[in-house]
Order: structure tokens, then C-alpha cells, then sequence
């Protein structure tokens, strides 16, 4: 049985999601991911003006003249959730733990999607794969995923990002928008499997993070406990020193995955538990819409 904590959240997370489908995604959606996934249709012969890079060079040798390749665009899109739960994303300095916001970011895409009679499917993992929900379609299939997200109870702690894009593009040969959900906190090597899995599909990463986890506080000495392995640090965070390099190294490891999923070829977004995330959001659909009028 589910808690009733647990259907109380996801509750107010649909109807909070609700407005935000409505406002933020309103006339974005449509535009920003429709039209991205293409099914082969026919060829037909070559006429002056067609690109040329639509060229089918095995039926064009075996014919003698220049043939091409005919798409059409998919009326249905597959947006697949693929959202870390790993120990890591317990942490909240504010009412919203990391996984709260991953739940509700999962919510309203999930909604955006089925509203365009699109399907979504859910990937959850730590440093395996811990639970998979193939793509449907329906109100129903949705508060399950977002239920999932909150109330699933992962085996392991640790992450890894590997296990989940190779299962991603195992269960998904055809190509989906798939959100990438993680505070991107491991030790790993990512970027080929990053740039593999982006080559494939519609791969946008979303940043999950804490402003607690950048800004050390002046608390005196602190015995900090890493959630996914267990090690412990006493640190002694009067100094200001030792705040700013404590700072400085967030702020690096920040760049290095921002940096990690731009050379991947993936766009990203960073959001923040407590809050708000809309204009986030907004600020991705408007690069993505000037992107694709260029």
C-alpha cells in the first residue's frame, strides 16, 4: 500500500503541474519537439531541387539515375524519462528534496506529452537500473510514473550514468525525446556514452541541483556524510578560506558537467530545489525554437 504522505504529494504535484502545462508549456511544446522524429517512407526519383543529402546511394546504383529517401514527419513522439535515484538526491536544504523537484520536472513533461497524444515511458536508476515503465499513453500511465518516482525504493545508492543510456537505447531502437534527469553527481567517464545515446535520440539533460550544495554555510565544525558512499568529512567551515575553496570546487565540478553535455552535443537545463523553475524552462524552449529557425 502507498502512504498516504505519498498520494498527498502526488496530488498536490498534479495539480500544481497542471497550471504549469498550461502556462510554460502552452504553444512550446509543439514547436520545440514535434517534427524532430521523422519515419522513412518511400524513395522516389531525384528531381532538380531536392537535397541532395537525402540520396539513397544503393538504390541510385542499382537503377542507374539518382533516387532519394521520402520521411514523413511521426504524428506520435516516445518521451522517455530517464530520472537518477540515487542516494544523493535525498539531500533538500529547503521543504523540496532534490527528488521532490526531479518528480515534479518528470510531471510535467509527462503531462505536456500526453496532452499531444504523445507516450511516455520512465527509466529509473542509481548505478544500475533499478526500474523501467514501458511507453503509454493516458492520465492514469502518468500518475503512476510520477508515483513511482517519489515512492520507489532503489536497491543500490551510487550512480551511474552508463547502465541507463545503454538500457535506454535497448528499449528504445526508434528514436524518443528523452529527458535526463540527475544531479550529474558520480565518478565516471560519460561522455562517450553521452554522445552515443545523443546521436540516437533527443537527449536533454536536466541539471537537478541545491543551492545549499554551492554555498557552504558558517556553522563551525560539521562532520558531512557522503549519502551514496558513506564517507564521512570533518570540516570546519568558520574559516572563510576554507568556504571559498569548498565554493570554488562546487563551482568547478558545475562546469565540467555543463561542459561534459555540450561537447556530448546535448542541451541542458538547471533547476533548483525551492525554486522556481519556470523561467528555466522558458529560457531552454526559446534557444531550442531560435536553434531551429537558423
Amino acid at each position: 500500500m502507498i502512504p498516504k504522505d505519498v498520494i498527498k504529494k502526488i496530488r498536490r504535484i498534479q495539480i500544481r503541474t497542471k497550471h504549469r502545462v498550461s502556462d510554460v508549456f502552452s504553444g512550446h511544446y509543439h514547436s520545440v519537439f514535434k517534427g524532430q522524429g521523422m519515419e522513412f517512407h518511400e524513395v522516389r526519383e531525384y528531381v532538380p531541387g531536392d537535397d541532395i543529402r537525402a540520396i539513397d546511394w544503393n538504390v541510385t546504383a542499382r537503377m542507374g539515375h539518382p533516387f532519394i529517401k521520402k520521411y514523413i514527419e511521426e504524428r506520435e513522439l516516445t518521451v522517455m524519462l530517464v530520472v537518477d535515484i540515487s542516494a544523493s538526491n535525498q539531500f533538500g536544504s529547503t521543504p523540496q528534496l532534490k527528488k521532490d523537484l526531479a518528480a515534479e520536472l518528470a510531471a510535467v513533461l509527462a503531462f505536456s506529452a500526453i496532452q499531444n497524444n504523445d507516450r511516455v515511458g520512465l527509466i529509473l536508476f542509481t548505478d544500475d537500473v533499478e526500474h523501467y515503465i514501458p511507453p503509454r499513453k493516458g492520465v492514469s500511465h502518468v500518475l503512476r510514473v510520477i508515483r513511482d518516482v517519489l515512492y520507489f525504493e532503489p536497491r543500490r545508492r551510487g550512480t551511474r550514468l552508463k547502465p541507463a543510456l545503454d538500457f535506454l537505447n535497448h528499449v528504445s531502437p526508434r528514436r524518443a525525446v528523452t529527458f535526463l534527469i540527475s544531479d550529474f553527481i558520480y565518478d565516471e567517464p560519460t561522455e562517450k556514452p553521452l554522445r552515443i545515446s545523443a546521436r540516437r535520440h533527443d537527449l536533454i539533460g536536466v541539471v537537478v541541483g541545491d543551492k545549499r550544495e554551492q554555498m557552504w554555510p558558517r556553522a563551525g565544525l560539521i562532520e558531512w556524510e557522503d549519502a551514496e558512499t558513506g564517507t564521512r568529512h570533518l570540516i570546519d567551515t568558520s574559516h572563510r578560506r576554507t568556504r571559498r575553496r569548498l565554493a570554488a570546487m562546487q563551482a568547478a565540478r558545475r562546469r565540467d558537467r555543463l561542459n561534459q553535455l555540450r561537447r556530448s552535443g546535448i542541451d541542458s537545463i538547471e533547476v533548483y530545489a525551492g525554486e522556481e523553475y519556470g523561467k528555466a524552462l522558458m529560457r531552454f524552449f526559446r534557444m531550442r525554437e531560435q536553434r531551429m529557425r537558423t
